[in-house]
């Protein structure tokens, strides 16, 4: 049988692109890859990037009454959405010609435009171009969940809401995972009035328990205003802006209302069913081990198989997969003890268990630190920093590592190291403190909080 291609990937985000990169430069094969949108998919375009480049943004204002607290003169200031989107939009193309540009290097050939499955071995693009190739990889990620309901049409989602003309006055943010937490803090400290509209018992589903109410207590301390058990029920454009109507029978008008309730695979209109791929309930292609689906020579990674939503995993899938079918190095990407970061704030970093789900599993000791860091507290800020470890009573291993706080992010990723190589309670307790720093905390806690 004669392929145009070795590989052609359909989907350029994190995943699709590493493994084009991987196969085309050290792995020889001839690849293709087809995008319809723009290069860098979810995490660089409409996701982690301009996100936490809005995160920086919103930080400014604290750090300026900071400033003034160490003795700078500082003068209050404005922001200003459109300085701030042109440059994000600047930022955003340079980082997509660098992901155009390093397939191009590798060789890879680029489709700008949407591409579907026909069989097991070929590909039609949407002008009618039709290629076969020996592998198919799928690597079209997610998006945003919207339910239906009166007036849903008036609501954006995460994908829209970096191309806003201007700031609004008053949003409603609907949903409690970490992408609505996270904009809930992003639109408060960018100086925008937030409701949050949650309907469960607290926001940050699936995390430590104590970590989330943390949270949310610093939340509503900042000025977000956080409605648990509320439910919308529609949405209503009016001459001033948009009514939201609440099952718990009020209603309250808002300048944009932000929907973040969850998100579902790209799967649709692939024509994966109809050559033969699995799917699940959510739409979910179903892989094994090595990202391949029911049809031996189709693949899939990243969001749409809906594993781990992460970039680096998807990042780790694409390249796990361009080793063990182009370089002949079989291997597979582990999805076990996977760091992850919530950037509200206070950030949130977690790696491991959570408390609830180590006392499930087995008996555990809790050790927890509680404190206010020291450049807000000369400052006169209230912050307050939550640091915890979850430890196995029998084996002395830390399960989890959960930190509330400034920089949580970039402390959980070298804390989950050492998670990884199954430090335990007393390799932390050995390591020398650096001091004055907030870290040190991890590793001069001594007596459990809990056991059981």
């Amino acid at each position: 049988m004669t392929f145009d291609h070795d590989l052609f990937v359909i989907g350029g985000g994190s995943g699709g692109v590493r493994a084009a990169r991987i196969a085309a430069s050290e792995g020889k094969a001839r690849v293709a890859l087809a995008e319809e949108y723009r290069m860098g998919g979810t995490c660089v375009i409409r996701g982690c990037v301009p996100k936490k480049l809005m995160v920086y943004a919103s930080e400014y204002p604290g750090l300026i009454e900071d400033a003034r607290a160490y003795g700078w003169k500082v003068a209050d200031g404005s922001f200003d959405w459109g300085h701030f989107r042109a440059a994000l939009d600047k930022e955003l193309n340079r980082l997509e010609a660098a992901y155009r540009g390093g397939l191009t290097n590798a060789g890879v050939t680029i489709h700008d435009q949407r591409a579907r499955v026909v069989d097991a071995h070929t590909v039609e693009l949407a002008d009618g171009q039709r290629f076969r190739a020996k592998h198919i990889l799928i690597a079209t990620g997610g998006r945003p969940f919207v339910p239906h309901f009166p007036g849903s049409d008036l609501a954006v989602t995460s994908n829209e809401i970096f191309r806003m003309d201007a700031l609004p006055s008053r949003v409603l943010v609907v949903g409690g995972g970490y992408i609505a937490s996270e904009f809930a803090c992003i639109l408060n400290g960018l100086g925008v009035n937030v409701t949050q509209s949650y309907r469960s018992e607290q926001i940050l589903r699936g995390f430590d328990d104590e970590c989330r109410s943390h949270i949310a207590d610093a939340m509503r301390a900042s000025g977000i205003d956080i409605r648990l058990h509320s439910i919308v029920t529609g949405l209503r454009k009016t001459g001033t802006g948009i009514l939201a109507s609440f099952a718990e029978g009020h209603e309250a008008e808002y300048d944009l209302v932000l929907y973040a309730t969850g998100r579902v695979p790209n799967s649709d209109g692939l024509g994966l069913e109809e050559a033969g791929v699995r799917l699940g309930a959510r739409g979910e292609i179903t892989v094994d081990d090595h990202s391949q689906t029911s049809v031996p020579s189709i693949f899939a990674v990243g969001d749409v198989t809906d594993r781990i939503n992460l970039t680096p995993v998807a990042i780790r899938e694409g390249h796990a997969f361009a080793d063990t079918v182009f370089k002949g190095q079989p291997r597979q990407a582990d999805h076990d003890l996977v760091a992850s970061a919530v950037f509200t704030q206070p950030e949130f970093g977690t790696v491991g268990l959570s408390e609830e789900a180590a006392r499930a599993q087995e008996p555990i000791e809790v050790y927890t630190a509680r404190f206010r860091p020291m450049q807000t507290l000369f400052a006169g800020r209230e912050d307050r920093v939550l640091m915890k470890l979850v430890v196995s009573q029998s084996s002395r291993k830390v399960l989890g590592c959960h930190i509330v706080g400034p920089a949580a992010g970039e402390m959980i990723q070298l804390a989950a190291i050492a998670v990884k190589m199954g430090a335990t309670k007393e390799d932390f307790d050995r390591t020398v403190a650096v001091h004055p720093t907030m870290s040190e905390e991890l590793v001069t806690m001594r007596t459990p909080t809990r056991r059981d």
